[in-house]
């Protein structure tokens, strides 16, 4: 009678099993095939970018296009100043800068800047910094434009911010000790530039000397942005273009707030970054 009755039982597992393998086939077929397997997806981080912050050629030279953002967001092609006939004075190098202009209200001066002229030109000087226009060029790396620096588009807005602070300097004198009293300086040393660009990003509430620079934000070079310090000097880097008050490895050999090619070798210096950038 057990026999029996187990007997049974293992007819209706075996019974069971067969329905369900059949169900399962009259799906597939109802859909045309073959029963559809899970989707397995796989995810694969994009490499961080990390702007150069050394270069073994000092051309920074730019030919490419390059735009402007106005005072509305819009952006435009960028319609170089006409360059003013001149018979007196120096003309920068194809490396060296934007003069310092008279003392208009900013922002009333970015098309009348005359972009091949230096302060030794018998030019009126700025009192401090000056609105540049925001010259955007395609890409990731910042470009060389008249002296100025054109910000990428395929960077964060931050770093767009520091490049265009930066460009206010431009043409100012190196003076020791300027833009750490404040930040508005008729001119700027080496760590006062570097304070002045990064707090234009809304990044530093007061002005840092090289020396504290040399601790300041993150360790390391950053994704766009380095800081170089010791104690007797500071620059930076930022995609890819240098803001230095050194003419070191600078064809232009010229003073003062200036964006710079790469130096070859940043050797001797502390290296830090802005948190997350």
């Amino acid at each position: 009678m057990r026999v029996r009755t187990l007997s049974a039982f293992l007819c209706s597992l075996l019974i069971a099993a067969v329905n369900a393998v059949g169900a399962s086939t009259a799906l597939a077929g109802g859909t045309g095939g073959v029963v559809a397997a899970e989707p397995t997806t796989t995810t694969t981080a994009a490499p961080l970018h990390l702007a150069p912050i050394t270069a073994k050629t000092p051309n920074i030279a730019y030919k490419g296009p390059v735009y402007e953002k106005t005072a509305t967001g819009e952006v435009v092609p960028y319609a170089v100043p006409a360059k003013p006939s001149t018979t007196t004075g120096t003309a920068a190098s194809s490396t060296g800068g934007i003069p310092a202009v008279s003392s208009e209200p900013a922002g009333a001066l970015a098309a009348s800047i005359p972009p091949e002229l230096t302060i030794g030109d018998g030019m009126t000087t700025a009192t401090g910094p000056t609105l540049r226009p925001q010259l955007l060029v395609p890409g990731t790396t910042a470009r060389f434009v008249d002296g100025l620096a054109a910000a990428p588009m395929g960077v964060p807005a931050v770093i767009q911010e520091i490049i265009w602070a930066g460009n206010e300097l431009i043409g100012l004198p190196y003076i020791y000790g300027g833009g750490h009293a404040s930040f508005i300086s008729p001119g700027y040393d080496c760590s006062g530039t570097v304070s002045f660009a990064v707090h234009g990003a809304s990044l530093l509430v007061t002005p840092e000397d090289s020396s504290e620079f040399e601790t300041w934000g993150s360790h390391g070079a950053g994704r766009w942005v380095a800081i170089f310090a010791n104690p007797g000097h500071a620059y930076m880097t930022v995609a890819g273009l240098r803001l230095d008050t050194s003419p070191a490895e600078d064809p232009a050999n010229l003073e003062g707030p200036r964006w710079r090619p790469l130096r070859q070798s940043n050797a001797g210096f502390t290296v830090r970054h802005p948190l997350g950038l």
